[in-house]
């Protein structure tokens, strides 16, 4: 439940019905709704609190009430979570925070459950004590950490913010929601670091997330930016001299990382950079976060699966050399791509027979998201013309995107699964079928031209080929040209099948899209021929 409160508070945006804020209409409707809103964060509080989660609570609480300070309701459960946690003189403190605002800015005193509440902790009342421990030996070892933790470690301190990205690095690990809520708190922790002035601090914050990245296009655009901004200042700020080098390295590495799917010579630059200072650090760690930043700076152009699987493997290397479990599983899967981009799906079922194993022992539910796509793929890429088989790959690739539901990955989930199969008819010769009406995210403008041709537009159709920019540079760049070579073939419009052509050619011999190891658009080389077949005639 809490966890599911949480979700339904992350949909709120802002005031609602903010653009009619003078309407008479709207203001009984925007104050049920802001009730609603205000006592959602109460009961997840109060959720937390019954679950003998109650320091997860208090950082909640303690924003909402900086934001509302009259919600008595709030002020109990912050007191209590407090209590509960070890810290009777902050629960003591909070209460009496509370009936000092009351009383100043609305000239009332405490109501009788937070008068009942303050009487039961100076008393120490056996019924304030929180609820008996877990039986897992693990909960309760965590519940007793997190207590001793909440008692020693100040608020504030930079000792907690560091620890803090050390659970977010280890929540974004889990998927689903805990990828969401690292996603969501990373920001705010850099934020804090910067206001300390301490850049060798913020450098810290930054480059310890080291999470491994998998996918080369950003979940959260803005929010990336916004990290490649902070790090781009903290390396101005940050002093010189090798006592920072390896500082240096992380945030160069976090830039790398967080550029992806961004088309700039800044990326490419920041990866190679933070590769060179790894090396010469021979720091095992170190490199691994930066060859982390090189594979996702490694989709400039099409051809360059042979590239990852160098990467991948000397991921794979490392990882097993020494202990870096997250690495490892990353090099396998950049390795399955490859290898799925030259239709090489022996050694790509090894690899993806490899990270399951170490997903399954390390706890990694994240990885079954992609070895499911992976599978659907090389049905799509094997199966034969036949109507069964296609029906067979589209319910292969149906199949996969329901894991994607709840996972944690907007970057990846939208748009896929109506491009999987717009290149599932294409590969296969059929006539493309795109429905306006589905999500295709990012892929849109490569979507929009075919509906209008199917709609008989073909004027706005060759204007929407021609107003079409470059693929970004992520896994799916050759798929999304080949989806570009499939309009200028339907239009023969020649200066888009030239441009085609070329961005294709590097890439002879692959399976357009497979280097994703999600889907595909077939042979490249029967693309190219296609081509070179129009412009001849």
């Amino acid at each position: 439940a809490p966890e599911r409160l949480r979700a339904a508070l992350g949909e709120w945006r802002g005031p609602a019905y903010a653009g009619f804020g003078a309407a008479d209409w709207a203001r009984g409707e925007r104050s049920r709704l802001t009730e609603l809103r205000l006592r959602a964060v109460e009961r997840r509080a109060e959720l937390l609190v019954e679950l003998g989660r109650a320091a997860e609570a208090v950082p909640d609480l303690d924003a909402h009430l900086t934001e509302h300070p009259w919600r008595e309701e709030s002020w109990r459960l912050l007191a209590l979570a407090l209590y509960r946690t070890g810290r009777q003189a902050d629960a003591l403190a909070v209460l009496r925070r509370a009936r000092v605002l009351l009383a100043g800015r609305l000239g009332i005193d405490p109501g009788p459950r937070l008068r009942r509440l303050e009487a039961g902790i100076l008393a120490q009342d056996p019924d304030l004590d929180p609820p008996g421990e877990p039986a897992d030996p693990a909960a309760r070892l965590w519940a007793r950490a997190t207590e001793a933790y909440d008692r020693t470690v100040a608020a504030g301190s930079r000792a907690r913010l560091e620890s803090t990205v050390g659970l977010l690095r280890s929540l974004a690990v889990t998927g689903g929601g805990g990828l969401e809520a690292a996603r969501e708190y990373r920001m705010t922790a850099v934020q804090a670091a910067e206001e300390t002035g301490d850049a060798e601090l913020t450098a810290r914050v930054i480059g310890a997330y080291d999470v491994p990245a998998n996918w080369t296009r950003s979940d959260d655009p803005v929010l990336a930016r916004r990290l490649v901004d902070a790090a781009e200042r903290t390396l101005g700020a940050l002093p010189e001299g090798p006592a920072t080098e390896a500082a240096r390295c992380r945030l160069l590495a976090t830039v790398a990382l967080e550029s992806r799917g961004v088309r700039s010579p800044r990326g490419p630059r920041a990866a190679a950079e933070a590769e060179g200072i790894a090396r010469r650090l021979d720091d095992p760690a170190l490199l691994a976060f930066a060859l982390n930043g090189v594979f996702m700076q490694s989709c400039t152009r099409a051809g360059l699966a042979p590239r990852r699987d160098t990467i991948g493997a000397e991921l794979v290397a490392l990882g097993a050399r020494h202990g870096l479990v997250n690495y490892e599983v990353l090099g396998h899967l950049i390795r399955l791509q490859a290898r799925s981009a030259r239709a090489d799906f022996t050694s790509a079922d090894e690899h993806a027979t490899a990270v399951d194993r170490l997903a399954e022992r390390h706890e990694r539910p994240l990885v079954a998201v992609f070895t499911a796509w992976y599978l659907a793929l090389r049905r799509a890429a094997t199966a034969g013309p036949s109507a069964g088989s296609h029906d067979s790959a589209e319910a292969a690739y149906r199949s996969a995107a329901a894991r994607l539901d709840g996972a944690g990955m907007p970057g990846l989930e939208r748009g896929l699964l109506p491009l999987a199969l717009l290149g599932l008819r294409l590969a296969h010769g059929r006539p493309a079928e795109v429905d306006p009406g589905a999500d295709w995210g990012p892929y849109r403008p490569w979507a929009e031209p075919f509906a209008l041709l199917a709609e008989g537009r073909s004027t706005e159709a060759r204007n929407a080929l021609r107003a079409l920019a470059e693929p970004p540079p992520d896994l799916l760049y050759e798929a999304l040209c080949c989806a570009e070579a499939a309009l200028a073939l339907a239009l023969d419009d020649r200066p888009a099948l030239r441009r085609t052509h070329d961005r294709l050619l590097a890439a002879s011999g692959e399976l357009a899209g497979a280097g994703s190891g999600l889907l595909t658009f077939g042979p490249v080389d029967g693309w190219l021929g296609a081509i070179r077949r129009a412009l001849e005639a």
